[in-house]
């Protein structure tokens, strides 16, 4: 018998060492990309005021952009259609239905008078497949993204998941929430791959105009910069103000621009789940490979009734958008008698973005409030009501309230925080 033999070695490496006892360490069991993820604030609250009103609570939730009207007739009649038809039970092309992303072509040259190809739109799984295939096909690991604040929640996760970094650039009510070309020029390093421009805007309401979407545009012209334009509220705009595409203002940059949109706001179809990409054939295809990988085509049944409201009658959408600019009235004059709160007029989409950093700093009903994010819990905890606190948009010190919901639980629901707001 060798020395070996007698003393077999110990893990570390010692002959005479005693045995490790400790228990091996667990393994993780989520990825830190994965892990990383913070859940979507606005579905959140949206959850919380759907089950507080299951339990019996009387809660109004302002929490989620969801149009509170059906899906206009002639779309679900194009979805009924489609579900007899044996074509739409099998699979189709990834990148969508042809005749749909023909009729996105179609509404892209109208809005933009850049003249697009069916090539180059891509049919996605609701606007948010959309967000993320766009930043996972333009970015490499640490590339940056240049991202006005207030901004929708997803798309902070959405650049982080494709490895990119954002680079939040606030502009406060005093700005119309609308950063400065000298602000997004400060954000710009070496690293800077692409800006996100989203007007109308999720969260604050705000449009661009045509001469600040033309500076910016000719600023990342300029500089090589990719735009990521999300205009899926395009067709929600009040008081006599008009939509501006970024492309019309600069047709140059349509080599390096990627339109993102959706059905779900302008036609009440957000559960339908249909969104797409627009931009360079390069671009589209490639992200196309992704989502063949992901998803392979969006629901066939859910394309048809996506292309019926492409190509049908608008009337319904006047409908609806005669109702929120009543609502968006009637929301902005409630929360101008809240306590703290300056509230701006949004002339696009169906959201209030009041600054309330005038409420804070204060007791109510013997609570400390001291964030907007501690506001929103009081409101929701004492009132009953739900709005979503602007540390979700990257702008502390606000509350967003959709006023995507019927008359009579909008005034409701103001009344209640004017009432505890007072207190």
């Amino acid at each position: 018998m060798t020395t070996d033999d007698a003393h077999p070695a110990s893990p570390t490496g010692s002959p005479d060492a005693p045995l490790s006892t400790a228990a091996p360490a667990a393994p993780r069991r989520i990825s830190r990309r994965v892990g990383a993820i913070a859940p979507s604030a606005t579905l959140a609250v949206d959850a919380t005021a759907k089950a507080l009103k299951a339990a019996g609570r009387p809660v109004i939730g302002f929490g989620a952009g969801e149009p509170d009207f059906p899906t206009p007739q002639h779309i679900v009649d194009a979805a009924i259609e489609a579900a007899q038809d044996p074509a739409a039970h099998r699979y189709s092309p990834a990148a969508g239905l042809p005749a749909l992303r023909q009729a996105l072509a179609e509404a892209a040259t109208a809005s933009t008078s850049v003249p697009f190809e069916a090539a180059q739109t891509l049919v996605t799984n609701g606007g948010k497949q959309a967000v993320y295939q766009a930043f996972a096909t333009l970015l490499d690991p640490g590339d940056e993204v240049i991202l006005p604040a207030p901004y929708w929640t997803t798309y902070p996760e959405a650049i982080r998941l494709a490895g990119g970094v954002e680079v939040p650039v606030l502009a406060g009510v005093d700005q119309g929430y609308v950063p400065t070309l000298e602000q997004l020029e400060t954000a710009r390093t070496e690293r800077t791959r692409a800006v996100l421009v989203c007007s109308p805007s999720n969260p604050t309401g705000a449009v661009l105009s045509a001469e600040q979407l033309a500076e910016i545009g000719r600023w990342a012209l300029e500089h090589g910069i990719w735009v990521i334009t999300d205009e899926i509220y395009q067709h929600l705009t009040y008081d006599g103000v008009e939509f501006t595409s970024i492309l019309r203002a600069v047709p140059e940059l349509a080599d390096t621009t990627v339109i993102l949109g959706g059905v779900a706001k302008t036609f009440a179809m957000t559960g339908w789940r249909v969104g797409w990409m627009i931009g360079p054939a390069d671009v589209i295809k490639a992200a196309a490979n992704l989502q063949s990988h992901l998803t392979s085509n969006v629901n066939n049944i859910a394309q048809r009734a996506a292309l019926a409201a492409l190509t049908g009658p608008m009337e319904p959408v006047d409908e609806m958008r005669t109702a929120f600019d009543r609502r968006r009235r009637a929301i902005v004059e409630k929360l101008s008698a809240v306590p703290g709160f300056t509230v701006p007029t949004p002339t696009g989409a169906f959201y209030a973005f009041p600054d309330v950093s005038g409420a804070l700093g204060r007791t109510v009903r013997g609570r400390e409030v001291t964030t907007s994010a501690e506001l929103a819990t009081v409101i929701l905890e004492e009132a009953e009501v739900a709005a979503v606190p602007g540390e979700a948009f990257g702008a502390p010190g606000h509350l967003r309230f959709s006023y995507a919901l019927n008359d009579e639980d909008l005034a409701a629901g103001i009344d209640r925080v004017i009432a505890l707001l007072s207190e």
